[in-house]
């Protein structure tokens, strides 16, 4: 029987072990990749961690890697419409008939390994210029923002924004909502470093939430009015009610990060007479996955700067020492099997 290498999480003991396992055989509508890139991604980190559990994961083992692409290797009985050798990213997760959410890498195994079999629903081709290492981010580190910018947060040009956290989601973000015309885009972040990137990946202005002038800044900025839509990124609680002090009139406030804390709003008055709103975002829909590559394809989206090293498979426990630590600030780190 073929073997492989796979970064494997045993939940009794939260280990990442890089194990020896049988190569995958697709069962009926599946098809198997031989993965050549994978993301690492912060809820891989906190998986390990114990921070967040598998709900639907039917064993205590399981592959990680929601974040994949790379070729297809072997059809599934039933598969048609594929051929080997072609180049494809896999969505993040897939929907039972009752709704239900399973994501890859979490609930079943994941692409931190050299093969990875997937429904053929959820592969999505990519063209030959877009490499597998930005190409495989696109579910998750970028499609979340996307999806958080177009679909929650439903940003029209012209609209003020600003973006608290510019880790791997908010410094797509900025770039996403450059691209779907904001103006100005803010970005905060307490890293001098993350600030400086905001700026490269097309931010108007950047500040330290710290900025005892933040408020004004920020009415300077947007001509007296506020911000229309304010992204939090972070997940932490002082950032949302910094960014709820900062709304204007029908401002939307986006809840892209998990806090796992209450979210208070120190006043119904003017949070009813403004008619601001709070809203809730978790991941994305395929279809976003599929504009965005899309647009990456069509130049309309550069992902270089997202690719902030390439690691070997073996080396997925560095990697996730690295990210956990911010070692470097990096947006993506990639394991290449």
């Amino acid at each position: 029987m073929a073997e492989m290498l796979a970064g494997r999480l045993h939940l009794t003991d939260r280990a990442l072990r890089m194990e020896t396992v049988p190569v995958p055989e697709p069962a009926h509508g599946q098809v198997r990749i031989r993965v050549a890139a994978a993301g690492v991604c912060l809820s891989d980190v906190h998986l390990i961690d114990g921070t967040l559990s598998p709900l639907y994961l039917p064993g205590d083992v399981v592959t990680l890697g929601h974040e994949v692409a790379g070729t297809v290797d072997t059809l599934g009985e039933g598969v048609t419409g594929w051929q080997p050798g072609q180049r494809v990213l896999l969505q993040a997760g897939e929907r039972d008939q009752r709704g239900t959410v399973f994501t890859r890498g979490v609930d079943y195994d994941g692409g931190w390994a050299e093969y990875a079999v997937a429904s053929a629903e959820t592969l999505v081709p990519i063209p030959d210029d877009l490499p597998f290492e930005q190409a495989c981010i696109i579910p998750d580190a970028v499609s979340t923002p996307w999806a958080a910018v177009t679909d929650t947060g439903r940003t029209r040009p012209g609209e003020a924004v600003a973006v608290w956290g510019v880790g791997g989601l908010g410094a797509h973000a900025v770039q996403l909502l450059r691209l779907v015309g904001a103006a100005p885009v803010i970005a905060l972040d307490p890293l001098d470093a993350a600030r400086d990137r905001a700026l490269a990946l097309g931010a108007d202005a950047v500040f330290d939430p710290a900025d005892a002038a933040l408020r004004d800044a920020v009415l300077s900025l947007t001509g007296g009015r506020g911000l229309d839509v304010a992204f939090d990124f972070a997940g932490v609680t002082p950032v949302r009610e910094q960014a709820l002090t900062l709304l204007g009139r029908r401002g939307r406030l986006v809840l892209a990060g998990i806090a796992n804390k209450p979210v208070t709003i120190a006043s119904d008055s003017p949070f009813n007479y403004l008619q601001q709103a709070v809203l809730g975002h978790y991941g994305s829909e395929a279809e976003h996955v599929v504009q965005l590559v899309s647009l990456a394809g069509q130049g309309r989206l550069d992902l270089r700067a997202s690719v902030s090293d390439v690691l070997p498979l073996a080396d997925a426990p560095e990697a996730v020492r690295r990210a956990q630590s911010k070692e470097g600030n990096p947006i993506r780190l990639i394991l290449r099997p």
